[in-house]
């Protein structure tokens, strides 16, 4: 058994070598589909990371919103009456949301999400600090680390808006994005003062809970999962629903591309298999050639994908949300490997159907 799969391998490997060309393009074009897929993949996953990232440091399992939101962070407000049953444990804790945008002196103007909270609470508590220090005051923040490349640093003062107070930054965090925008960490106070001014209309906009913390029934509150709430995120599903429905179209055409250009070398190759026929070589070791060959034409094409996958992210600016998960990437690969063989198994029925009799010109 060992001594036939050396052989078909052998076989496989000289036949490639002969026929350099047409192997080669079926090689390249399986390097494109895969290089597609791999960035593609891993656009889609930066991309879902960008949306999420701070709401998975949080490490929580439940979120408390206005009923009336219908699950959107920007849209809920919660009143002193509404939070004060929910935050007495240290598993909970309040959270204002408030879409920004900042600057500073000859800086470009930054979209970002303010979010304020409590320093007796979790979020605050379990923040961990790249730079600098957390907050201590109103007016100060910590902020993603993304702004580090847009030349903000600690110190700088952030301009909300023009009739509302600065903000100083003295910190940045490491992984704070949410909807593909950097997060300014800052106090609920400060939050309270930037979107209402000195009226305090609202006590913040939403309360995190962990270790799923139990609340009230209350029908002015809408309790949501971690997991429901980031689908709620404003174009989150959309992003990941379309990239899947790309890559997935993808395999349908690596399948395509391989099973034709198989068939392709399959119809050149029919005098050559009636040959063999007629000579004793069982069927079932031509078939086993063909996907080997398949195999060993995928398995090049996907080294020299990654090959590029992994030029293509260290030459991209970091302001491009693409990461490498690499679990989800073996799976992309085993799934190619998995399209190559359906591939290879399609030109399958016209070599069991060669006669050699026939074929040769034999009566």
């Amino acid at each position: 058994m060992k001594q036939e799969k050396r052989l078909n391998m052998f076989l496989a490997i000289k036949e490639i070598q002969h026929n350099k060309l047409h192997y080669g393009l079926i090689i390249f074009m399986i390097m494109l589909i895969s290089y597609l897929i791999f960035i593609l993949t891993s656009l889609a996953t930066g991309l879902a990371a960008a949306n999420r990232q701070v709401i998975d440091t949080w490490q929580a399992d439940n979120i408390v919103l206005n009923a009336a939101a219908d699950g959107s962070l920007t849209k809920s407000t919660l009143t002193s009456n509404q939070v004060q049953p929910l935050v007495k444990s240290s598993l909970t804790s309040s959270l204002g949301e408030m879409p920004v945008t900042i600057n500073k002196a000859a800086h470009v103007k930054v979209g970002a999400e303010l979010l304020g909270i409590r320093k007796n609470q979790f979020i605050y508590q379990e923040m961990r600090i790249s730079s600098g220090h957390k907050f201590r005051h109103n007016f100060e923040a910590v902020v993603d680390s993304s702004l580090q490349n847009k030349g903000y640093h600690v110190g700088d003062q952030l301009k909300i808006a023009a009739d509302k107070p600065a903000v100083k930054i003295v910190g940045f965090i490491k992984g704070a994005q949410l909807s593909v925008s950097p997060v300014i960490y800052t106090s609920l106070f400060t939050w309270q003062r930037l979107k209402f001014g000195n009226n305090r209309v609202a006590n913040c906009s939403a309360v995190v809970l962990k270790n799923n913390y139990p609340i009230r029934a209350n029908s002015t509150l809408e309790k949501l999962s971690i997991a429901e709430f980031i689908k709620k995120l404003p174009g989150y599903r959309a992003q990941i629903l379309t990239f899947e429905f790309m890559i997935g179209f993808l395999m349908i055409i690596m399948l395509i591309v391989i099973a034709i250009f198989l068939y392709i070398l399959t119809i050149q190759k029919l005098p050559v298999f009636a040959v063999l026929k007629a000579q004793g070589i069982p069927t079932n070791y031509l078939i086993k050639n063909t996907i080997v060959q398949a195999l060993l034409m995928t398995v090049s094409g996907l080294i020299c994908g990654v090959i590029l996958t992994v030029i293509t992210k260290l030459v991209l600016p970091p302001a491009v949300p693409i990461t490498f998960n690499y679990s989800l990437l073996l799976q992309a690969a085993i799934a190619l490997l998995f399209m190559s063989i359906l591939g290879a198994l399609i030109p399958v029925w016209t070599i069991k159907k060669i006669d050699p009799v026939t074929m040769i010109g034999g009566n």
